[in-house]
């Protein structure tokens, strides 16, 4: 569960240190006190983007950290191990910076981190409900998208939808060599020859190299002789020749040396240097041997440099890239080749169509028993929700063929009133029905799912009365197996709470900030007075609020 949550410098908050307890929170506040500010710090530590500048004015970065408690058979602890991050004993710290430019940097366990992996570890540690979910369950993928997600089969969605693209891509491929035999013929030929003509050339980075040092001592033999002579001249003939020199000095220092033994040192190098002028020159003398001028295989070097770097114009790239061309162009030529099969390419298409087949039909039978089941407890949900006589079916239409998604649409469909017939959820309910409804497949969903931590955005906006007090006691209820926080504007649902926070709006040296406070027994009868009866607390709504959370107004 969520055990702390740190917030500095984001969008109204200046520093909050919140502890958080077991059960069911509210979170309460007047209109625009900052009250989903909490749940935005919450998404973005999950991995949502930070779409809007999201740094408190003045300020050059936000900083957002949230401390996690895991069970021991907890998923995201064994997706912790999968993905080498470290957590503490049974806690994990996912920490988030975003500077004002919406750059950002995250950690999960003191180890850096991408959004993507903080999206999959959020999604196993909270379920976020939003205050919008309501309005999206109007589009039909929505609806699909949710209750795949209730039936837990994502996985298999998106094995269908691959098979699908495999499918449909082998579906063109036939089109096009049924269509453009013609222009894939020109191109086949096309890149036949240059498989050949490479093929012919035979190119090796390390033969290449070689032609190239071997080109350069023929085109350059007779200044190669010339200066191998005048080198030997230098180093062994007349009085000027360097071992003449070194003689002369080790004769000069040898008689010196009798004076002083410390010229020993000296005397041995000039000695060693001596030795190694009669090496080179000795070498020197073997290279000039072995030179030759060789016109013809000069101009068989000039005849292979001549048509590597032909073929590298041509084809507009380095020497050394032509092996890679002649692979990439083998390939193309193998594809072509299977293209321009019809009976071949028909073949793959129908063995795509099949396995797609296949994947679908499971997932068709794998949604049935969910949908039928998830009617039923959505048609119980509506009736303690002051729908009583409605229905709700999710109804699986099929298609002749399957769709990147199944052979089904996913629709959502009610009866608000008794006698009603069922018709799309998008065209029959009212703003109230649909956030009815949404709730109570919302609240559904989260009891079967086993994320610890469950959040609900005002997901209460559109209901009132008798209804906010089942609601309130339907989030109590999933508060004894799982933590809850719920944002609300009702008193009904706040009083329900396990315990609960204020969320409040002050000006702080000039700028607005937005401060937390937790709840005490007194403290929540004027909170709840204040939700009952707005700006003027009375006697009356301060008994109602008592009454409300359990106890009884004194006389």
């Amino acid at each position: 569960m969520l055990e702390r949550l740190f917030i500095r410098d984001f969008i109204l908050v200046d520093q909050l240190e919140l502890d958080f307890s077991a059960g069911f929170g509210a979170l309460t506040g007047e209109t625009g006190a900052g009250k989903s500010i909490l749940v935005d710090a919450l998404g973005l530590l999950l991995g949502a983007r930070a779409d809007a500048p999201v740094v408190r004015l003045g300020r050059e970065r936000a900083e957002l950290s949230a401390e996690f408690v895991l069970a021991p058979d907890s998923p995201a602890r064994d997706w912790l191990v999968a993905q080498d991050f470290e957590c503490d004993g049974d806690r994990v710290i996912v920490r988030r910076v975003i500077d004002s430019g919406s750059r950002s940097r995250a950690w999960i366990g003191g180890v850096p981190a991408g959004i993507a992996q903080l999206r999959e570890l959020g999604g196993l540690l909270v379920d976020v409900h939003g205050q919008h979910a309501h309005q999206a369950l109007m589009r039909e993928s929505a609806q699909r998208e949710l209750f795949d997600q209730h039936a837990g089969l994502q996985a298999e969605v998106t094995e269908v939808t691959k098979l699908y693209r495999e499918w449909q891509a082998r579906e063109q491929a036939l089109l096009r060599a049924v269509q453009d035999s013609d222009a894939a013929l020109r191109e086949r030929e096309r890149v036949q020859w240059r498989v050949e003509e490479l093929t012919t050339l035979a190119f090796e980075p390390a033969a290449w190299a070689a032609l190239q040092q071997e080109h350069s001592r023929l085109a350059h033999v007779t200044q190669l002789l010339e200066g191998s002579a005048e080198a030997l001249a230098l180093l062994e003939d007349g009085e000027v020749a360097l071992d003449a020199q070194l003689a002369h000095i080790a004769a000069v220092l040898g008689r010196l040396q009798g004076f002083d033994a410390a010229l020993g040192e000296c005397c041995s190098l000039i000695d060693s240097a001596s030795a190694q002028v009669g090496e080179a020159a000795r070498a020197l003398r073997a290279y000039a041997h072995r030179l030759d001028a060789d016109p013809a295989a000069l101009a068989r070097a000039d005849d292979r440099i001549a048509a590597v770097l032909g073929a590298a114009r041509k084809y507009r790239c380095e020497p050394d890239d032509l092996p890679a061309l002649l692979a990439d162009s083998q390939l193309q030529l193998d594809r072509l080749a299977a293209d321009a099969d019809p009976a071949r390419l028909e073949q793959a298409r129908d063995e795509a169509r099949t396995a797609c087949l296949h994947a679908a039909t499971h997932l068709s039978s794998a949604r049935k028993p969910v949908a039928a089941r998830l009617s039923t407890e959505v048609t119980a949900a509506m009736a303690e929700l002051a729908m009583q006589g409605g229905r709700f079916e999710v109804a699986l239409q099929p298609l002749a063929e399957p769709s990147a998604t199944g052979l089904e649409e996913i629709e959502f469909r009610v009866s608000a009133n008794p006698g009603q017939p069922l018709a799309p959820l998008a065209k029959v309910a009212s703003g109230g029905e649909l956030s009815r409804i949404g709730l109570a497949i919302q609240v559904i969903a989260s009891a079967r799912s086993g994320t610890p931590t469950l959040v609900f955005d005002e997901v209460d906006v559109g209901i009132g009365g008798r209804v906010a007090e089942v609601v309130g006691r339907q989030l109590a209820r999933l508060g004894k197996a799982r933590q809850v926080l719920c944002v609300t504007h009702l008193p009904q649902v706040a009083a329900r709470a396990d315990w609960q926070w204020s969320i409040a709006k002050r000006s702080q040296a000039g700028q607005t900030v937005s401060t937390v406070s937790a709840l005490d027994a007194a403290a929540r009868i004027e909170e709840i007075a204040r939700m009952l009866g707005g700006e003027v607390i009375t006697d009356t709504t301060r008994a109602h609020a008592k009454e409300m959370l359990g106890e009884r107004p004194a006389g």
